[in-house]
């Protein structure tokens, strides 16, 4: 019942914080210079006063600021996302058409900076002295230093001109079926460069966090007693520390879910990723705000859902959590 009740009480919190980040992005919106008006007189090739008014009265513009506000609260709340003043089609239609391709680059980055952080963070905590220990940090330290669009560029170049065996653009080729495992190696293909740019900074971040970590758990009493007691060193590590060792990573990963989407928007204008992130970009450009904010609105409600997914893994990896007791 507690656990249900902690539960209710964490979702009622993030539908709040949802309302306020839906209210605090319109009003944001709002307020940047630029009238989408008069983008869409430019698009339609004229824009007579005759024309403005219409655009206005079509799109709601027409209307003061708390009447927009309230209209589009409404419709957010009955899952209507609003209509793209460029794009000319529901936003939720282009949400999920877009969709996919970011979950797929955000994802495959995601677990490629856990897999290879918490490797090489567990590789440096064996021997913290050692010469894999210091390789671990020297490569994080690199690796953190370096930004998300400068790596890009520089894959760019690399596989662009100077060794051209990997795609640095688009999702998939056009000569490819859509269907089929040659599709599917074709999409991984073009997923290498992307994915390795946008996780590259976060397996510098989680591998130095992961050595931190694991050095403090296997340095704890019960860790020596069980090598006292003759366990094998895989035993010890994987099943002794290393879920201990794993707490302070899920929270990062939890608080860095956010940013993920973020370094999505540069990854993907970089390498012509047709995502959210891509999306994103034209939306800014186009000063189409009913697609902008409609991002904006599922990023939340991603980030969101992706810290009560981290509060359930606390749980998991910690029975601690799960009866309630101080960790």
């Amino acid at each position: 019942m507690t656990g249900l009740r902690s539960l209710g009480a964490t979702a009622a919190n993030a539908g709040g914080l949802l309302l306020a980040v839906v209210v605090l992005n319109f009003l944001l919106i709002q307020a940047a210079p630029g009238d989408p008006a008069q983008v869409i007189a430019g698009e339609m090739g004229g824009a007579s006063p005759e024309i403005m008014a219409e655009i206005r009265t079509r799109y709601g513009l027409d209307r003061s600021l708390p009447e927009q506000l309230a209209t589009y609260v409404g419709k957010v709340a009955r899952g209507d996302l609003g209509y793209s003043f460029y794009f000319n089609e529901p936003v939720s239609r282009l949400i999920l058409g877009r969709l996919p391709a970011t979950a797929l680059l955000v994802l495959s980055a995601l677990a490629l900076a856990v897999l290879a952080g918490a490797g090489l963070g567990i590789l440096g905590a064996r021997r913290p002295n050692g010469f894999v220990s210091h390789a671990v940090s020297l490569v994080a330290i690199a690796g953190n230093a370096a930004p998300v669009f400068w790596t890009g560029l520089m894959l760019l170049v690399v596989f662009a001109s100077l060794w051209p065996v990997l795609p640095v653009a688009g999702m998939e080729d056009v000569a490819t079926p859509r269907h089929g495992l040659a599709y599917g190696l074709d999409v991984a293909r073009h997923l290498v460069l992307p994915g390795l740019t946008l996780g590259i900074v976060y397996v510098a971040q989680y591998s130095r966090l992961m050595r931190a970590s694991m050095i403090d758990a296997l340095n704890a009493d019960y860790v020596r007693t069980a090598r006292a007691k003759g366990l094998p060193e895989r035993i010890v590590i994987g099943k002794h520390a290393l879920r201990n060792a794993l707490i302070p990573l899920v929270t990062m990963v939890g608080l860095q879910f956010g940013q993920l989407f973020a370094g999505a928007i540069l990854v993907e204008t970089v390498f012509a990723w047709p995502g959210l992130g891509r999306l994103t970009f034209d939306s800014i450009l186009r000063r189409d705000y009913p697609t902008l904010l409609g991002i904006l609105f599922c990023s939340a409600l991603l980030v969101i859902a992706a810290n009560l997914v981290t509060d359930l893994l606390y749980r998991l990896i910690d029975p601690r959590i799960r009866a309630g007791r101080p960790a």
